[in-house]
């Protein structure tokens, strides 16, 4: 009988595989029986009391190929106990959400004894990987049979094992039933719908669906920005006093739909319950070393590393380097003017047609050095960023966003600004703009998606045929799934995947007044690009493991900033329409400074009547940020309601142990007198 992810069999001889481990192909034997050993021991005992087999038995190792392979998984009621242990919120009976606990099981929603779907296979994937990571070495001072790994209390097994490299990789395997039905609602079948954002939850986990969610959400908000623009751009496009009216319009969308985002995120969270979790205590991540010392926090024994070092590397080296790379784009921007100029030249002196083309040649080569530029940068960004020795995977995670979205943000729009505010040509900027909004699209739909998933088939082919030649009498069914998957790319997370929204974000809100089409282009980019991402997480890559998330995290904080950048650039564009330069007529470039240096500082109240309908946009923008609420009502309720209850149980145990206590002390007294 063929094995399947879906086939649910919690004995310890056969048991559903979730989660593959690899192993190097010359791991000692010694090693394999201590790691096994403390997978399946008892919690009491230090172990992580998951099930834990080969992928293959003595007898297919003879006729397959032994690739190291192992597959882990969890009976039913270790798997509760492990959702407990995580913090895993659930819906109640009384339509509450509350904290799991295999004691009071029975209060919750869906729960039933002979039910397997309480849990998703999301949440069991990610219990098992918190149970693998928290496997802490207890008095071992090594991994035996490797001298050279180190151990000591309270170390992370698994992340020593894959920093020697006795542990290749970790990942979930994928269940071919559940994913089939999952394609066959969200992109297999091309129609305007929405995503089914409750089931990519319940495959994948929170951090990938509020990824889809944002997409599709950003992707609604552009419409009326796209209806509105394709209009203005047939028939007073050319008419560049006309964009205050569409720049105005700009503002305020970018604030709202931000705003209002947040909002719909507090609702999915809340009813995913991840919105409730509490925030665990993170443990040093892996790459992080230093001298063993006892951490003056939590008491324990671990890597220790000053941050003055730190800080040195951060000031003396990777700030110069960022500095460096971001001079070569300027540099490699004034390189795009000199063939701008050429081209233009060209053109003037023959005007013929294939000379009119050429005009966009400049544009088109400098799109496709910017998008070379940003991945070369982004090696050394990731390089550096660990070089730096961050004790934290969230610390790390900050720093290197930050190196990222300083560079990006200059290669991909300096020379916008350049173009808009020195040679103050807009015809220029619309072409540019146009030209690198929708180069970087088309480029990025290529490498992220349909390159990788080519390849992807080919090797897929290629298992196939290999499986297929093995002998009759042996199902290869399972060996077949994890051989091909684990041969698939490893997602890297959301990290590039927000930043080219992000980016999309700024060619549409910064200039999108002097270009209306970018609105549009990007509405069309996004409904090719869930197809594409969605492809690329079910066909392209591994299963990435569920992480649960209550928000966008550090990326709407880079949203947010770019609107606010926004602001000032549209109100510039405004301060260089006909109308306001008729009040300055002599000096357009003090007025450019003028208008941002007073939107920047709203000293508006000193200045004239002319300045009031641009003081208006700045003031309203701030009101909706601050009257649109970041939570609904409704959840703002429910929050404070389960802080009341948490309260409350508090007050009532601090009772309990008052009373204990009192009732102790005649007792003690008592035996006082006695003596």
């Amino acid at each position: 009988m063929k094995v399947t992810l879906s086939a649910l069999d919690t004995s310890e001889s056969s048991f559903t595989p979730l989660v593959v481990i690899e192993l190097a192909q010359d791991v000692k034997e010694e090693t394999k029986e201590w790691l096994k050993n403390r997978i399946i021991a008892k919690k009491k005992d230090g172990g992580a009391q998951l099930l834990f087999r080969p992928l293959l038995n003595k007898y297919e190792q003879e006729t397959l190929e032994n690739q190291n392979l192992y597959l882990v998984g969890a009976s039913k009621i270790r798997m509760l106990l492990g959702a407990e242990a995580v913090g895993l919120v659930k819906e109640c009976n009384d339509n509450t959400m509350r904290a799991f606990t295999y004691r009071t099981r029975q209060n919750f929603k869906g729960f039933d004894d002979n039910n397997d779907d309480f849990l998703t296979m999301a949440e069991c994937q990610f219990i098992i990987k918190h149970e693998l990571e928290n496997l802490r070495a207890k008095d071992e001072k090594m991994i035996p049979g490797y001298p050279q790994a180190k151990l000591y209390p309270g170390k992370s097994l698994l992340r020593r094992l894959l920093t020697s490299g006795i542990v290749i990789q970790v990942f979930p395997l994928h269940d071919s039933e559940a994913l089939k039905k999952l394609e066959d609602t969200w992109y297999t079948r091309f129609a305007l719908k929405y995503q089914p954002i409750d089931s990519i939850r319940g495959y994948f986990g929170e951090t990938i669906a509020l990824y889809f969610g944002f997409l599709e959400y950003f992707t609604f908000a552009l419409i009326p920005m796209a209806v509105i623009g394709l209009p203005y751009y047939l028939f007073v496009w050319e008419d560049y006093d006309k964009y205050v009216i569409f720049a105005s319009f700009n503002l305020i969308w970018s604030t709202v739909i931000l705003e209002l985002w947040k909002r719909g995120c507090a609702n999915m969270t809340y009813r995913w319950g991840t919105l409730l979790m509490k925030r665990k205590f993170e443990e040093p991540r892996p790459g992080f070393h230093g001298v063993l010392g006892i951490n003056s926090i939590t008491g324990k024994e671990e890597p220790l590393y000053p941050s003055y070092k730190r800080q040195l590397r951060i000031y003396l080296v990777s700030l110069p380097f960022v500095c460096l790379c971001l001079y070569f784009s300027l540099y490699v921007m004034m390189i795009y003017f000199d063939m701008e100029v050429w081209a233009l030249g060209l053109h003037e002196n023959s005007g013929s047609e294939w000379t009119s083309v050429l005009l966009y040649v400049p544009s088109i080569i400098y799109a496709i050095v910017i998008e070379i530029m940003n991945r070369l940068y982004r090696y050394a960004a990731e390089f550096l960023t660990s070089w730096e020795n961050h004790r934290l995977e969230s610390a790390y995670q900050n720093h290197l966003i930050l190196k990222v979205l300083v560079f990006n943000f200059l290669n991909c729009f300096a020379s916008l600004f350049y173009i808009a505010f020195v040679l103050k040509d807009m015809k220029l900027l619309r072409q540019s703009l146009a030209t690198l909004l929708i180069t970087s699209q088309i480029l990025n739909q290529i490498m992220e998606s349909f390159l990788p998933y080519w390849l992807q088939r080919k090797h897929g082919v290629r298992v196939k045929r290999k499986v297929q030649a093995l002998k009759a009498d042996i199902d290869a069914t399972l060996y077949e799934q994890v051989i091909l998957e684990k041969e698939m790319g490893t997602y890297l997370g959301t990290f590039d995947d927000y930043l080219e929204l992000f980016l999309q974000f700024g060619y549409v809100s910064l200039f999108s007044c002097v270009y209306p089409l970018a609105a549009a282009f990007a509405v069309l980019n996004n409904f090719t690009e869930v197809n594409s991402d969605a492809l690329k997480m079910c066909r392209v890559f591994k299963r990435p493991f569920s992480e649960p998330s209550a928000n966008i995290g550090v990326w709407q904080l880079a949203f947010e900033t770019m609107s606010v950048i926004s602001v000032v650039t549209n109100c510039a564009l405004i301060g260089m329409s006909p109308q306001v330069n008729a009040v300055f007529p002599e000096s357009k470039a003090d007025l450019i400074l003028i208008v941002v240096a007073v939107e920047m500082t709203m000293a508006c109240y000193r200045n004239s009547y002319r300045w009031n309908n641009i003081h208006a946009l700045l003031a309203l923008k701030f009101i909706l940020a601050f009257a649109i609420p970041d939570k609904p009502r409704h959840i703002q309720m429910k929050l404070a309601r389960l802080e009341f209850e948490s309260l409350e149980a508090l007050k009532q145990q601090q009772m309990k142990l008052v009373t204990e206590n009192l009732k102790e002390e005649p007792m003690e007294s008592g035996k006082e007198k006695a003596t």
